[in-house]
């Protein structure tokens, strides 16, 4: 009978846009890791004689959760589709990485907006602290949506549960996602607009900036907006599931490309205008970052 049974469920399960598409998004995750690598890299490898910084913390911390990420989706296909290779039943329930890569997903995300604000907090030093205690309010109260999504999923126990949840879970964490990126890159680029010298050679630096700052914005919320058109287009597989595998990667790598701006508009006339922007600004970083 169970024979019987496995034939009647297996024709109606279209693998190629639900567990397939987790496969190719576990692949495409791993090539951003690999980023993720040579972005850490080339960040340890310019800052070699700083000593052990706050900001050297942050890439650890960023990689390690990063590689935990990946080792969590990994093992979650690797279970479906190699250990239960052919027990359809088996493919319905929601093994235990699959669950814990979302708050690991969300601990991601929102860090690196925390970062952010850091950031917002610094670039304002000298000036009313209003804008980032603002942006630091919202985001903080933007994780209220994020800790509700790992609430439900907790409590879920099938693929059919975790689907239903997403169906409003999804839309209000990856619309407030959108929404806190646009916030953080228009507050980052208000704070280096107004931060102009008049010099034509420290004002270039900062457009660069702004323009990396533009970007990674972009980026992350084309990547949260994705998920939701998937998900409304196509909420019956795992499609958008495959892509939000990616979201937080791309998070990482968005902070830690930023931190290597210096490097990526590397040049004499760079490091003499971000000695120039912080004497402009009286101040004595301790690293470059602490500048920018």
């Amino acid at each position: 009978m169970s024979s019987s049974m496995s034939q009647d469920v297996i024709p109606q399960l279209d693998l190629g846009n639900t567990f397939g598409a987790l496969f190719i998004a576990v692949i495409f995750a791993a090539i951003l890791f690999g980023v993720t690598n040579v972005q850490a890299l080339i960040y340890f490898q310019t800052h070699e004689d700083t000593g052990m910084t706050f900001y050297k913390l942050v890439v650890i911390l960023l990689w390690t959760l990063d590689a935990l990420h990946l080792a969590l989706i990994i093992h979650g296909v690797y279970y479906y589709l190699v250990i239960n290779y052919a027990n359809v039943a088996a493919l319905s329930g929601l093994v235990w990485s699959a669950k814990l890569q979302i708050p690991v997903d969300t601990l991601m995300i929102w860090g690196v907006h925390l970062l952010y604000v850091h950031r917002i907090w610094i670039i304002s030093k000298g000036r009313s602290r209003a804008l980032p205690i603002t942006v630091g309010i919202i985001v903080v109260l933007g994780s209220g949506v994020a800790i509700s999504l790992n609430w439900a999923t907790y409590r879920c126990r099938t693929f059919e549960d975790l689907l239903k949840t997403f169906e409003w879970a999804n839309y209000s964490t990856l619309g407030t996602l959108s929404f806190l990126d646009i916030l953080i890159a228009s507050s980052l680029c208000y704070l280096l607009i107004t931060s102009r010298t008049g010099s034509s050679s420290t004002d270039s630096f900062l457009t660069k900036l702004m323009s990396y700052i533009i970007t990674t914005g972009c980026l992350t919320s084309i990547f949260s907006l994705t998920v939701i058109i998937t998900c409304a287009a196509m909420p019956k597989n795992f499609i958008y599931l495959g892509v939000e595998f990616s979201l937080a990667k791309v998070y990482v790598n968005s902070y830690i490309a930023l931190l290597n701006a210096q490097y990526y508009t590397q040049s004499n006339a760079d490091n003499l205008v971000l000695s120039e922007f912080c004497a402009a600004r009286r101040e004595l970083p301790h690293t470059p970052e602490e500048c920018i």
